[in-house]
């Protein structure tokens, strides 16, 4: 896979949270097909390499509602291992940052 541009935040807005044994990661974007399939991807590859089992959910209350938006959230997070899952989610998609 080629490496990506660092900044894609007119694509994609990335929202982390962090609580206590919690942590989530939002991927906020217009909905666009290539662009649906790239982060699904990226989460199926990354959920491979890691191991990890997040729970994922899909903004999908409405067909072609906006913006669009994928949930990743680890509960029960007592290791902290979703920050190393998000971490490398979020290189493959080429985001080199997050609002809290």
């Amino acid at each position: 896979m080629s490496e990506k541009t660092l900044n894609r935040c007119g694509q994609i807005k990335a929202y982390f949270r962090r609580e206590e044994r919690y942590e989530g990661l939002q991927l906020v974007f217009k909905e666009h097909p290539e662009l649906k399939d790239e982060i699904l991807k990226a989460i199926d590859e990354t959920i491979k390499e890691t191991g990890a089992k997040p729970a994922i959910f899909e903004n999908s209350e409405k067909v072609g509602s906006t913006p669009y938006a994928f949930y990743i959230e680890f509960n029960d997070d007592y290791d902290k291992d979703g920050g190393d899952f998000f971490e490398i989610l979020l290189k493959k998609l080429g985001i080199d940052k997050c609002e809290q």
